[in-house]
């Protein structure tokens, strides 16, 4: 692909949108001419990109004639509904939504794991979910080195992964219970602030919601390795942005702390924060406008015989690397092609 790039951004408006922007223009993402797309609410809409005015389109199937790449993160729908356009006009869709994630015709691609994978795309690559990004971009260098046989992932989700509306409402509810007022429930079903519960995607009839079912599927997709043992639970915490999660790794031979440090600290998007002596580890706000998934607690599973158990903490920014951040590398990764 030329490096005179035709760029549309879908969903531009939104939190994820709205990231796409600042992280295109801090790695300098060459590109010719951009098209600002959204719904039919934000058309319109002005918005400012290195010293340059938008205006925000509609849009439809008829948005990519010319286009070359097309970052969506319009929702699951919308993608379905505009992918497949945009991708017969010619552009190559790097979708951020969970649309064609699992579609075997379609890559999911974290770049650091497989971004050999981008080759073999149809017109559409799938961005992974942003808790497995986080979660398995650390994993990923021990388990080439010494397979994962089990991993068992506990998570800590920012409101961020519910978009703009869900950070507005942790702020709006921290404000109204501070001042002794109800909170008010609209982006959540229940109270963020000063609460957590259970991740607020549907539940399945394995009583399993769809983000513990995706972490546990686009894993297996992503390293190509279908019989990895996967269990997850998935929390929403108030936090703003940057999701945590505990992860219990059982490898198929012994594993030490140590080694486990030497790995991650040449691993490519991954910073190692395990300051034992200071009790000071990866935390949200470590994380929040950060590029690298950070992690700490790197510790023995002492339950396990052998050593072969390793337990891990890791902090990643939502927006960044678990969904707009991974999007653009994939773009960059185009652009070579």
């Amino acid at each position: 692909m030329s490096m005179a790039c035709h760029l549309a951004i879908a969903g531009v408006t939104g939190a994820v949108g709205q990231e796409f922007l600042s992280i295109l223009e801090e790695r300098n993402f060459p590109f010719t001419t951009l098209k600002m797309l959204a719904s039919s609410r934000s058309k319109g809409k002005k918005i400012t990109f290195k010293g340059k005015e938008y205006t925000v389109e509609e849009l439809t199937k008829d948005s990519f004639a010319g286009i070359d790449i097309a970052l969506f993160s319009a929702g699951g729908g919308r993608s379905k509904e505009f992918a497949p356009a945009a991708a017969k006009a010619g552009a190559v869709v790097v979708d951020n939504s969970s649309a064609f994630r699992m579609d075997p015709g379609v890559p999911l691609v974290v770049p650091e794991i497989n971004a050999e994978a981008i080759k073999a795309h149809k017109g559409i690559i799938a961005n992974p979910n942003c808790s497995t990004i986080i979660g398995i971009v650390p994993v990923w260098p021990l388990h080439q080195v010494n397979p994962v046989k089990r991993m068992v992932v506990s998570t800590y989700q920012a409101a961020s992964g519910a978009g703009a509306a869900a950070m507005a409402e942790l702020e709006a509810q921290s404000r109204e219970i501070l001042d002794g007022r109800k909170p008010t429930c609209n982006a959540f079903p229940y109270q963020i602030a000063f609460n957590c519960f259970s991740h607020n995607s549907a539940l399945g009839p394995d009583g399993y919601n769809e983000e513990e079912t995706k972490m546990v599927k686009e894993t297996r997709k992503i390293f190509n390795c279908p019989d990895i043992a996967i269990t997850a639970t998935c929390v929403r915490i108030p936090v703003m942005r940057a999701h945590c999660e505990s992860i219990n790794l059982e490898f198929a031979d012994p594993m030490t702390p140590e080694k486990v440090r030497e790995l991650l600290a040449a691993a490519p998007g991954v910073t190692v924060m395990d300051d034992r002596e200071h009790n000071r580890f990866p935390m949200p706000i470590d994380a929040s406008g950060m590029d690298d998934v950070l992690v700490g607690r790197i510790r023995q599973d002492e339950s396990l015989p052998d050593n072969r158990g390793i337990n891990i903490w890791v902090a990643g920014d939502q927006l960044r690397k678990g969904a707009a951040l991974n999007a653009v590398q994939i773009a960059e990764r185009l652009l070579e092609l």
